[in-house]
């Protein structure tokens, strides 16, 4: 049953990557660099969104990094909101990260046994590779070139999401905080359901947030994933999981936005 249920959810994720139409976000100022990766053997597209006074205070800013993070993805919806939320003085000043996808399907998922789940693109399992790209050619490239803190965090949703707690339950000290909208934690049979509580066991003893949320069409599976974070008990892991029923797959990120972050960025 429980693999007629994770078939069910990767022809919904399928059904929404081919017909969701993201709204039409002002594209706010930004920078854009060009890495070229040796890790990833290709050049990648990073934008990057600085507060309206970056230029004029002399501070260093924590960075929020972002997966889909290209102009005709989430990166400007995402800038816009921290612009407004720091306006608001809802959250402190931070600097947003997008990482533009090439082979979104391939980076953003691990490696899986499950062969339908191979099907949704010719290449999968590249979640090892990217989170690398990221850890020693991206966070180095923006810390040498913007004044930044030594504080971090990473956001995503569906697949992306899937990225963030995978990250979290693998390399937890990559980032200091994390959020997850509607993880496709479904993938390969649920391993990092089955397994989260295993990683759990050798979790870091520094300091932590993670929020995430599930839809009316994950949270079957979110309710379960979060039993481990409940039986766990870690001091230093400070989580919230938001279940949202009356939200979709294609709703939930833009819906929730404010309040993950508003949560999770003044946990700091």
């Amino acid at each position: 049953m429980k693999t007629i249920y994770s078939y069910f959810l990767l022809a919904l994720f399928l059904i929404s990557c081919k017909t969701a139409a993201p709204p039409q976000d002002q594209i706010p100022a930004h920078e854009t660099l060009n890495i070229n990766s040796v890790i990833l053997g290709e050049t990648r597209n990073i934008n990057i969104w600085t507060p309206t006074d970056y230029a004029k205070n002399p501070n260093s800013l924590p960075v929020l990094y972002m997966p889909d993070g290209g102009l005709k993805e989430d990166f400007p919806h995402i800038a816009n909101t921290l612009a407004e939320l720091i306006a608001a003085k809802k959250i402190p000043p931070t600097i947003l990260v997008g990482i533009e996808n090439t082979q979104r399907r391939r980076d953003l998922t691990g490696p899986t046994q499950v062969a339908k789940d191979k099907e949704i693109a010719p290449v999968v399992g590249g979640s090892a590779n990217f989170r690398e790209f990221i850890k020693t050619e991206l966070i180095p490239a923006i810390n040498q070139k913007y004044r930044t803190t030594s504080e971090k965090g990473i956001i995503g949703e569906s697949l992306a999401g899937l990225f963030v707690t995978e990250t979290l339950l693998l390399e937890p000290n990559l980032f200091d905080y994390y959020i997850a909208f509607d993880p496709s934690i479904w993938w390969n049979d649920s391993y990092i359901e089955k397994h989260a509580p295993d990683y759990l066991t050798k979790f870091p003893t520094t300091e932590k947030q993670f929020w995430f949320a599930g839809s009316a069409d994950t949270s079957k599976e979110s309710r379960a994933f979060a039993k481990a974070f409940e039986a766990a008990n870690l001091l230093n892991l400070k989580w919230y999981f938001s279940d949202e029923p009356k939200e979709n797959h294609g709703t939930i990120f833009r819906a929730k936005k404010e309040k993950a972050l508003i949560w999770t960025m003044n946990k700091r």
